[in-house]
């Protein structure tokens, strides 16, 4: 074999030939990296395909075989050659993101055998976790690719579930992926898994050593390993012989990376699934509105838990009406009195709070009262969050910052004020109110270090804290036995965000947060503060209701033919030049008007029209979105109108394929 094909993380969509030089003839294979020359470039690639013979003149040599053994197994190849055709991005790309080439390969490693898994863990089953696990396993020992829907209230037991399932694909000689949405959920479910099955489980995410990444991928690549946990990447985990996925937690967002290649690793993990014949099992208490309508039409299978272990009581929900709140006293209050008072009533008791607030910082914006003036992040079209603590101004697109001054930067004025409140100002509100109390805040700035997390986590387990106050991190996975109360600061966030999953994804924020109260024995409480109560997404989430909040949010999306009854593209022109940004949004919808002359599906052209953010790290962003009723179609109309389109200097563009938000 003279020659490789290879595929390179660049934004070019194409497989590249090199020549494979006589003293690598017996060592190259499919699957392995080396590294080749790129213009005046060394890059990392991954071997695709090897010949006898080419058309191509003119070759370069690779250079260097990376691996011994490959690394991308067949499977993976496969998955990863769909999703660069599904997701319109190049093949190197997506196999940079199943295998990333930061890793390295430790001087010392230290292998452990897996040991014996303790079966049952002393856990009696409910009729319905047996009845869910009885469908599960009957796909399993058939070998049959069937997509499970595990739609249980909070509290339900659905861990209880995986884990059997796991331990059956485990008694059939075969392997499991878990999902789960974020890095934070990460250790109380390792921890769930680790004492049943002890060391045959890996664990893979981006706070790991690098050291440590390469040994947990390692360890699952040599077969040492059955189960692997782990965010999104971990659905490329190189196991030969899956027979389960498990997405926890399918609805959440996080699940869709934001970077190249744009891929939801819940809908990856399905066709990985299909591809290898294992089961897949997505699992929620407020499933996304596409799987729950996929499972209405019978695409998935549906499987309920409708009470919670021990039949203990979901908790009861009260909304407080912040517009009478403000009338009352005259001015706004992060806390209304019946929040504090049950927050002091719970202390009371040594019983433990979760407050839920979804914005990080002090306060959203500084403004000068004098001549209105905002304070903005110098790359983005964005106000500056403020930060307290340090007293300063934070970008959260871009991560800039700069030190508040104390006069206005436009008219001199000494009149700069904070507005809004994050999750830094309640903690400091809390700790006037309640001096004597234990108080923690998990964020993402709360959370840096990489034991951050874990040590606030411990130190709540151990209630060693009184008060969690957190952003998102806190509404999911977490179980804790000892709180009774949630308070819910702001409820309406995500309501006035532009974008049509802002009912679903607050009701899906409070249901969550909601169902941390109240997994002990002593009855749980929320606390829901809103200025707009009688939302069809609030009043569902104070009765718990996901059914009737899905009927009332599938005939909105029915009315404006959004997802599930389309499919969407979202199109993103990017450059520093704003005038040609302009032109090449332009240029491309002419060119996406006549692919749509001569189709046969239909095809909606929205825009072009710029961003909602206009401006992100200097780059000025037109967006133009497609909405289509034959997915394929909006891919072939959009790469023949690419092809056509002739970009000014410095204009990029950039699609994300069935995107999670339209902003």
């Amino acid at each position: 074999m003279k020659y490789a094909k290879i595929a390179l993380s660049t934004p070019i969509n194409k497989l590249f030939t090199y020549q494979v030089p006589d003293d690598f003839q017996e060592k190259i294979a499919v699957g392995q990296r080396v590294l080749v020359p790129f213009g005046k470039k060394k890059l990392t690639g991954y071997v695709i395909e090897l010949a006898g013979e080419t058309d191509v003149p003119k070759l370069k040599e690779i250079e260097k075989i990376i691996d011994e053994q490959p690394v991308i197994i067949p499977s993976i190849l496969k998955l990863s050659k769909w999703m660069s055709e599904y997701y319109l991005c190049p093949l190197g790309e997506v196999l940079a993101s199943a295998y990333p080439s930061a890793l390295k390969k430790p001087k010392r490693k230290q292998n452990s055998l897996p040991k014996k898994s303790d079966k049952q863990g002393g856990f009696v089953l409910t009729e319905e976790q047996s009845n869910a696990l009885d469908s599960i396993k009957k796909d399993i020992d058939a070998e049959k690719a069937g997509i499970f829907l595990l739609f249980g209230v909070t509290g339900s037991g659905k861990t209880e579930v995986y884990v059997r399932a796991v331990q059956h694909v485990l008694e059939k000689n075969k392997q499991a992926v878990i999902l789960v949405p974020e890095i934070g959920i990460t250790p109380q479910i390792v921890e769930r898994f680790k004492s049943r099955f002890n060391n045959e489980v890996a664990v893979l995410h981006s706070r790991l050593k690098p050291n440590e990444r390469y040994l947990e991928f390692e360890r699952i690549l040599k077969g040492e390993v059955n189960i692997v946990i782990g965010v999104r990447s971990a659905v490329f985990a190189p196991l030969k012989n899956l027979g389960l996925i498990i997405v926890d937690e399918e609805h959440d967002s996080s699940y869709k990376q934001t970077e190249t290649p744009k891929y939801n690793a819940r809908d990856v993990a399905i066709m990985r699934a299909k591809l290898e014949n294992a089961v897949c099992l997505l699992g929620s208490a407020t499933p996304s509105l596409e799987s729950y309508h996929k499972a209405q039409k019978g695409d998935y299978k549906i499987l309920s838990l409708t009470e919670r272990i021990e039949k203990r009581a979901l908790p009861k929900v009260e909304i407080i009406d912040l517009r009478e709140e403000f009338v009352k006293k005259g001015r706004p209050e992060i806390f209304s009195d019946v929040l504090k008072e049950a927050i002091a009533t719970r202390l009371e008791k040594k019983e433990q709070v979760i407050l839920f607030i979804n914005r990080r910082g002090f306060s959203n914006f500084v403004l000068c009262r004098e001549c209105g003036e905002v304070l903005t992040c110098r790359n983005c079209d964005v106000s500056l969050t403020f930060y307290k603590n340090k007293n300063v101004g934070k970008c959260h697109y871009c991560g800039d910052q700069k030190k508040i001054p104390e006069l206005c930067p436009k008219c001199g004025g000494g009149s700069l004020q904070n507005f809004g409140f994050g999750t830094e100002q309640v903690e400091t509100e809390l700790k006037n109110y309640f001096p004597d109390a234990k108080i923690k805040r998990m964020d993402l700035e709360s959370t840096r270090g990489r034991e951050s997390f874990e040590d606030i986590y411990k130190a709540f387990l151990n209630q060693e804290i009184d008060i969690l106050v957190g952003t998102q991190m806190v509404t999911k996975g977490f179980d804790f036995e000892n709180v009774t109360l949630v308070g819910v600061i702001s409820a309406d966030t995500n309501l006035n965000l532009p974008d049509f999953r802002a009912s679903e994804r607050t009701f899906q924020l409070l249901t969550q947060v909601a169902g941390r109260a109240g997994r002990g024995e002593i009855p749980g409480e929320v606390i829901i503060q809103t200025y707009l109560p009688e939302h069809y997404a609030i009043q569902a989430s104070r009765e718990h209701d996901y059914k009737n909040f899905y009927a009332e949010e599938l005939s909105f999306r029915e009315g404006l033919n959004y997802p599930p009854f389309s499919f969407l593209t979202n199109i993103f022109i990017k450059g520093p030049n704003e005038e040609r940004v302009k032109e090449a949004s332009q240029k491309l919808v002419l060119s996406l008007c006549r692919e749509k002359k001569d189709a046969k599906a239909r095809l909606v052209i929205l825009g072009p029209a710029e961003a909602s953010i206009s401006k992100i790290k200097r780059q000025y962003r037109w967006q133009i979105i497609l909405k289509t009723n034959v997915r394929s179609f909006a891919r072939k109309a959009l790469v023949s109108a690419i092809e056509r389109t002739e970009l000014p200097k410095g204009v990029t563009i950039h699609f994300d394929i069935d995107p999670q938000g339209i902003m």
